[in-house]
This record gives structure tokens, C-alpha cells and sequence, in this order.
């Protein structure tokens, strides 16, 4: 590479710029006389790709030699493991981690080599269904964060090779940050494009910010209902645009990459779970690059959703598949131990 990534992250308040961020580090290593392959590789080795540079090592600028050790303290103290939540499926585990503000957020290992990661602390959207939802937004997690729990997967299980952006937080209120850390792992990381899956309800700046990235990661949406206001009660603070729009832009994006995007669809028993409505929803996505992963409503103590019936769910599956459109059933990782997202910080507060 003939320049280091450009990090940006100018959506953080005046009080989260004291916090480190990829930038601060890029260019504290600059100051050395580090070149953009030195800083690539401090980056590559912090992500399990590479080796540290060492005190004796020539081929470093010394000031930045001198200087790497402590900054390895400074990464490592960006967030600790609090606390490990396997599930019933050996290879789903739900992480519980603390910041170095004292603050704490999740990310969850998951199988076939993925980690999921959260980009804000709570979220402002509001879905009715949704226990990090619940507490509103609290503060977005500057771009050193979010990579920093892929880092941290990456020590736990040094295969991982796929992060998905469906944590808690809408990744596209944190968009600098997100598209930092995109563009972060997809150049130094070894991650390939198509598995880096950024989550949204919809937001036209995300869209834009795709179009202009270098790294082309793949999308999902969080759609839940093809209802336009049902979709306001459901994601009261969600987006403007609409059910249509975000399908067409979602599309336009899946032909542009050439990854199919995924609709996510959280089960409602009695609220998106009918015949007619999953009908409704093939016929909006006949012709379209596009895929349907149902996902039945995390259980949640005082919550007054309910999962349908397993037969019921696998019913709907079928009914899209029967229309040509490819559809999943599957259980949110580590579910059974309640540790659907914002559950184990919601118990932690407690």
C-alpha cells in the first residue's frame, strides 16, 4: 500500500475524542518515521495476522521500536473479557466485555468462524423487542473499540475469519467509526469483503458511505414487516426510509457486490408471523438479490412478545422457499442461556 487508511471519526461527542482511536494511533506511529507498510503490519499483528515488531528489529524505524510496547499496553487495555456464555451449541458463545471507561458491551462468537460485534453502548432506535433497545442510546463506541472486539476474537479463536456488525447499536448511527473499521479489516485483517456484513434498519448515509468505501462489504437489514407503520411502532426511532425504498437500495447494493443481501426477521407470535404478510414479503422480493433469515423473538422477562411455534416458523421457511426466495430459520446465538443481545449487560446492571 502506498498510504495508510485515512481514519476519520468525527461522530464522537468532545468527550469521546479523549479516547483512543485508530487514527490516534495511526498517527502516533507516523510520528516516528514509521512508513505505511510499518504501520500496516503493527495493525496486521494486532489482529492475529502478523508478528509484533521487536526492540532489535531493523527493519523498524527505532523511535516507533521504542514506542510499540507501550502502545501494545495501551490497545490491550481498551477492553477486557468480563465474562464467557456458552450456549447448547459448542461453537455460539456470548462475550461479555468491560471498556476502560468501566462501561460494558457484548459481542458473541459464532459458528463457522464469525464473531458478531457491537458498535454502540445501547441504541436509539428503540425496537419495542429489543433489550438493548430498551435503555436508549448511552454512547457510540469509537472505531478503536469496535475493532478492538474483533481483536480480542481473533486471540480467543485465531480462525475467525467473518465479523458481522449486528451487536447492539445501529451501526449506521456510528457510521464513521463503522466504515473506519470496515475499511480497517477488510485492508490489513485478511478479511474478505463478502464477510464483513454491515446490519441496518436503513439510513440513506450508510448507502452512500458503501458507494464511497474501497472495502465493499455485504448487507443486512433489519426489515421485521413489510407494513410501513407497523414498522414505525415496532423500530419507533428506525428510519425514513421506506419498506420498498430500503428493499430497492438493499438490492441495488446486493448487484452491485455480487452478495446477496440478508433480510433479517425477527418472529413476533400474532405481530409478523402470518401466512399473508410472509407472502406479501415474497412478492416484494421476487427478482431481487436477496435472502430472508428468520430469527424467533428472544424471550425476555416483562416483555409481552412471544416466539411462534417451531412448526408454525418452519412453515413460513417453506412458504418462501415455495416462491423461490432463499430463507433460513435460525436462533439467536447462545439464546438458551438467555444471552440474546443486551441481556447479559442488562443482568450485569442489575
Amino acid at each position: 500500500m502506498n498510504s495508510p487508511i485515512q481514519f476519520t471519526n468525527s461522530q464522537t461527542s468532545p468527550t469521546e475524542k479523549k479516547r483512543l482511536t485508530l487514527e490516534a494511533v495511526s498517527s502516533h506511529l507516523l510520528a516516528t518515521g514509521a512508513k505505511p507498510i510499518h504501520v500496516r503490519r503493527f495493525f496486521r499483528a494486532w489482529l492475529g495476522k502478523g508478528e509484533w515488531p521487536q526492540l532489535d528489529d531493523e527493519r523498524y524505524p527505532k523511535a516507533m521500536r521504542a514506542i510499540v510496547p507501550s502502545l501494545r499496553r495501551e490497545l490491550e487495555a481498551v477492553l477486557e473479557l468480563r465474562s464467557r456464555h456458552s450456549g447448547s451449541d459448542p461453537e455460539s458463545e456470548r462475550l461479555l466485555l468491560t471498556l476502560a471507561d468501566g462501561q460494558t458491551v457484548e459481542s458473541v462468537l459464532l459458528p463457522r468462524k464469525g464473531v458478531c460485534v457491537s458498535t454502540q453502548m445501547g441504541c436509539a432506535v428503540g425496537c419495542v423487542f429489543c433489550m438493548t433497545g430498551q435503555g436508549g442510546l448511552i454512547r457510540q463506541l469509537t472505531d478503536l473499540e469496535i475493532a478492538a472486539e474483533v481483536a480480542l476474537a481473533r486471540k480467543l479463536r485465531p480462525e475467525t475469519k467473518k465479523v458481522v456488525f449486528m451487536g447492539m447499536g445501529e451501526p449506521s448511527h456510528n457510521l464513521d467509526a463503522v466504515m473506519c473499521v470496515v475499511d480497517l479489516l477488510g485492508t490489513y485483517g485478511e478479511f474478505g469483503h463478502k464477510d464483513l456484513v454491515v446490519s441496518t434498519v436503513g439510513d440513506r448515509r450508510l448507502f452512500a458511505a458503501l458507494d464511497k468505501s474501497a472495502v465493499k462489504p455485504a448487507l443486512a437489514v433489519s426489515l421485521h414487516t413489510v407494513d410501513d407503520e407497523k414498522r414505525k411502532k415496532l423500530l419507533p426511532h428506525g428510519t425514513r426510509m421506506t419498506v420498498d425504498e430500503l428493499i430497492e437500495a438493499a438490492d441495488q447494493w446486493a448487484k452491485k457486490t455480487g452478495y446477496p443481501a440478508q433480510i433479517q426477521w425477527t418472529l413476533i407470535e400474532g405481530v409478523n408471523d402470518s401466512t399473508a404478510e410472509i407472502e406479501c414479503l415474497a412478492d416484494k422480493l421476487q427478482d431481487r438479490y436477496m435472502m430472508v433469515n428468520f430469527i424467533p423473538v428472544n424471550a425476555v422477562d416483562g416483555s409481552p412478545f412471544k416466539r411462534p411455534e417451531r412448526e408454525h416458523a418452519a412453515s413460513l421457511v417453506r412458504c418462501l422457499r415455495s416462491r423461490g426466495v432463499i430463507a433460513t430459520l435460525r436462533d439467536s446465538a447462545a439464546q438458551d442461556v438467555d444471552g440474546g443481545c443486551g441481556q447479559l449487560r442488562a443482568r450485569e446492571l442489575k
